[in-house]
């Protein structure tokens, strides 16, 4: 996601100004630990800040220069508490580097709203590995040590809905129950559907819930899409995403057993619709197909229609998993993509200044080219490699880049 974002962005930068020599306070970022120290500003106070600081007006310990930093300039020389004074050299007005401070930005992550529509139909009993497709499900979600949803909650605004069908065709046509079609359980909460944080009221609804009947997938869609309308994401910037697990090809409330291929392709046809319509509705359906069930191109179709591709023609990914280790992998390739290393920035950084500025993730300063560099376009911050897995698995992850001043465009 160049920032499904993803990830904002707020930018501050002092103008640059000829011939006078800025606080490193004000312009370096981070600024010194001691710019935070009080002093007395009166003229006749000693000085009590620290070495290399002086006493500003506003009582604070200020510099405008390190011993050898060369924030003065070849005229001028750095006192022992920071000041820059002329050194006897020149005329003082000559031979200084403009005073010109860094651009800096502060990166805080979008969160993701991701909806979990899981398939309840009764085939998720069958045998999976040592387990069954129910089960290993349940554990890839919601496993204390290892679960997706357990691992990312503080990152994810989850939500979850198991369907099914419990009014079911018995076999001869004739429809059992009188239940609702779909039959759709939440993972309830006291508030929004769709929160961070979500854990505990997704772990209750999948220990409390068992497979059930059919599999009426485009009804289900539809029913996600319009609690999405009633309840948008409440997060700022957070773009809502399903994603499906499915173990079978779909069924509809109407047609609950296909019988033949020519009604099962109808069904297909009826439920990739639903996936376009849900891309129409700016909400991208992520496929995962749990078993070894021959499905043919639906989940190809399936994929397409959720990235708002041609459904016959498209390439986007879809995942199978066959076994239960699979299955997790699934779970967590999904949503670890979902949450993006590509960063907007809100300016534009020419392609010579890149290389020379510093960007840093918690405090921990990346390298250029190995852990971070900037995309052709000069407006995307892309986090690389491991420095990508730490800011995705990282709570309240922050990253901050400095670029020279003349490096940077604020828009």
């Amino acid at each position: 996601m160049t920032r499904v974002l993803v990830l904002g962005f707020a930018l501050a930068a002092v103008a640059c100004s000829g011939k006078t020599f800025p606080s490193l306070c004000a312009t370096q970022f981070p600024p010194p630990a001691e710019c935070a120290t009080a002093c007395d500003a009166s003229p006749s106070a000693a000085n009590t800040c620290p070495g290399g600081f002086h006493c500003s007006g506003d009582g604070k310990c200020d510099t405008a220069c390190t011993a050898t930093g060369g924030q003065c300039g070849n005229d001028y020389s750095c006192t022992s508490d920071g000041r820059c004074v002329p050194n006897g050299n020149g005329n003082g007005s000559g031979d200084m580097p403009d005073a010109c401070p860094s651009v800096h930005v502060t990166a805080k992550s979008v969160t993701p709203t991701v909806e979990l529509l899981l398939d309840q139909s009764l085939s998720m009993n069958d045998p999976y590995g040592n387990t069954t497709r129910w089960n290993a499900m349940r554990n890839a979600l919601i496993d204390p040590t290892n679960g997706v949803v357990k691992l990312l909650a503080g990152k994810v605004a989850f939500g979850a809905t198991l369907f099914s069908n419990k009014s079911h065709d018995d076999g001869t046509g004739r429809q059992v129950g009188n239940t609702p079609c779909p039959t759709l359980t939440h993972a309830v909460n006291s508030g929004d559907p769709r929160v961070l944080s979500n854990f505990t009221a997704i772990q209750r609804m999948l220990q409390t819930s068992d497979p059930v009947e059919d599999t009426p997938t485009a009804e289900s869609i539809n029913a996600v899409v319009a609690d999405f309308k009633a309840h948008p994401p409440t997060i700022q910037g957070s773009p809502p995403i399903i994603v499906l697990a499915t173990d079978g090809l779909p069924d509809t409330c109407a047609d609950a057993d296909p019988p033949n291929q020519t009604r099962q392709d109808a069904v297909n046809a009826i439920t990739v619709k639903a996936a376009q319509d849900a891309f129409k509705a700016r909400i991208k359906i992520f496929y995962l197909f749990i078993g070894n069930d021959q499905a043919g191109n639906h989940p190809q179709q399936m994929a397409n229609a959720g990235a708002g591709l041609d459904p016959a023609t498209g390439k986007a990914k879809f995942y199978v998993a066959t076994d239960p280790a699979g299955l997790a992998d699934a779970f967590n390739q999904i949503v670890g993509g979902i949450l993006s290393c590509d960063l907007t920035l809100d300016g534009q950084v020419s392609a010579d200044a890149a290389p020379s500025g510093t960007v840093t993730l918690n405090n921990m300063l990346l390298n250029y080219g190995t852990d971070w560099n900037i995309g052709a376009d000069g407006t995307t911050l892309h986090i690389l490699g491991n420095a990508c897995n730490t800011l995705k698995n990282t709570t309240n992850a922050t990253v901050d880049a400095t670029f020279a001043c003349g490096g940077a465009i604020i828009f």
